[in-house]
């Protein structure tokens, strides 16, 4: 069962969070809105959150310490998991992604969205485009 979420938010958006350079008012008030209701991730985005974290930590824009901060505050946000993927999903992601152009990891945000009836926070350009296509509307807070 899926917990109560008000949409589904994409790794763009939280990652804007840890990186000063690239706040912006969408990202503050998509987080602000999480105090009102939570939001639902696919499984793989901890592990893009984690990759882009190790990819900033190598390239010197954050150290070992600030990442596990940031992880620290992620968790005690209201971000819901939905870490089952099931094979026959496989198919809807090819088929989404070869119809918008787009990678499976960035469908599979578009596919929770659609299954659950839920808005997309993105500041992904290219994303958001993609999710007026598949007639997904995108999370204004």
């Amino acid at each position: 069962m899926i917990p109560p979420a008000r949409f589904v938010l994409d790794t763009s958006t939280a990652m804007s969070w840890c990186f000063e350079d690239e706040s912006d008012p969408y990202a503050d008030s998509v987080l602000d809105a999480l105090n009102d209701a939570g939001a639902i991730v696919p499984g793989l985005w901890v592990l893009e959150v984690a990759n882009v974290l190790l990819v900033a930590e190598r390239r010197g824009r954050i150290d070992r310490g600030q990442s596990e901060v940031f992880l620290t505050l992620l968790m005690e946000l209201p971000i819901y998991v939905r870490d089952s993927v099931e094979i026959h999903h496989a198919l809807d992601l090819l088929r989404l992604g070869g119809e918008l152009n787009l990678s499976v990891y960035d469908s599979s945000f578009l596919l929770l969205a659609r299954q659950t009836a839920l808005p997309l926070a993105t500041r992904d350009k290219r994303l958001a485009q993609a999710a007026a296509q598949a007639r997904v509307p995108i999370f204004r807070p």
